[in-house]
């Protein structure tokens, strides 16, 4: 969901450079901005940026994230580039950094089993101050500087959207989508439903080129035996669950509802639960993804 419109010609083009320590939030950081219509690009070595940046207009913003494993990594050279980029009247360009306390990145790398970049060979807490020390510079040179240490994700976010003045709607945009398992799953669903266990117009022959879009196959669905207990299930299942998330912060969450096809059950499914969101929640997509595939492949 994009929360920034599209800039006139006339406008500079911000663009916005993510650094810090890592285990900070920058992945989240790149993420928020990517929902509020920048074109996100993470781990950009150095001498790529004014390749990125190009010398023609843009109309979408631009984050880009960069830190010490990005390659030809050093923060002289990058507070310099700035600088430069600083004298484009063209361009709106702001330095964030992300910044964490050394304890509270020692309990995430634990957590999470990753490996410091810095600390192949030595104590956890070795990388993480060696670290510190090559990106101080940059901390100093920094238009916001964000603390995560003691922050859940909403406020995180709060905090980094607020710092930027970026417009917050407050309503988080649902997707509702279908799909077949014989292309796999999507990887962007939040929650999947698998709907095989309902009786399958496929082995109709006058409902097997219709999809769950027609009214035939969605009477066809709604007549299995299990039918009304799992919709209303699932909508009791839903209804509690959507304002949680969107107090977590979340922005975008994606129902996912499969079939084998993707063609008749998942798509009359999906039909019903966006139609019956639609009267409560304000952003909704209805989206399927494998309706139109070739249904000779699902014999």
């Amino acid at each position: 969901m994009q929360k920034i419109k599209d800039g006139k010609a006339s406008d500079p083009l911000r663009v916005i450079l993510v650094t810090g320590m890592s285990g900070a939030g920058r992945s989240t950081a790149m993420k928020v901005l990517e929902d509020h219509g920048f074109e996100a690009i993470d781990n950009l070595p150095l001498d790529l940026l004014d390749i990125v940046i190009g010398e023609k207009p843009r109309r979408r913003p631009l984050a880009i994230g960069i830190d010490i494993r990005s390659r030809n990594f050093s923060a002289p050279p990058l507070i310099e580039h700035i600088a430069i980029l600083n004298k484009r009247p063209e361009l709106d360009v702001a330095l964030i950094f992300l910044d964490c306390s050394v304890d509270a990145l020692e309990r995430r790398f634990k957590e999470t089993r990753r490996r410091h970049p810095l600390a192949e060979d030595r104590p956890l807490k070795d990388g993480i101050l060696a670290e510190r020390r090559l990106v101080a510079p940059l901390q100093a040179r920094a238009n916001f500087v964000i603390d995560s240490s003691d922050t859940t994700s909403a406020d995180f976010r709060h905090n980094l959207t607020s710092l930027l003045g970026l417009e917050e709607s407050g309503i988080m945009t649902l997707q509702v989508m279908s799909f077949s398992y014989r292309f796999g799953v999507p990887r962007e669903a939040d929650l999947m439903f698998d709907v095989r266990f309902l009786r399958n117009p496929h082995y109709d022959p006058d409902l097997r080129s219709l999809t769950g879009r027609d009214k035939a196959v969605a009477d066809y669905v709604a007549e299995d035996p299990g039918y009304d207990d799992f919709v209303n299930n699932l909508q009791n299942l839903l209804l509690p669950l959507l304002p949680r998330y969107q107090q977590e912060g979340k922005n975008y969450l994606t129902i996912a509802i499969g079939c084998t096809g993707g063609r008749h059950r998942s798509v009359a499914l999906t039909e019903w639960l966006g139609k019956k969101l639609e009267s409560i929640w304000p952003q909704i997509i209805i989206a399927h993804r494998d309706v139109d595939k070739e249904p000779d492949r699902y014999k």
